[in-house]
């Protein structure tokens, strides 16, 4: 889990600080739930999708038996 901290908004990015370093980034505005604004400290859960990875193997490898 990362703790983040929303410095601001430019357009349709969240400037967004993360970690203990307060690494800054930009963030897709739309990905962020409606009700945090800027000053809001927020956690981010990234995790690896084995399903999506698994399905993108199998279907690549389909493709190239055809």
């Amino acid at each position: 889990m990362i703790s983040a901290y929303i410095d601001r908004y430019e357009g349709d990015l969240a400037v967004l600080l993360l970690g203990e370093d307060m690494k800054q980034v930009n963030f897709p505005r739309k990905y962020l739930p409606a009700d945090v604004g800027e000053g809001d400290y927020i956690k981010l859960d990234i995790a690896l999708d084995k399903e999506a990875n698994d399905a993108a193997s199998a279907e690549a490898l389909e493709l190239l038996q055809d």
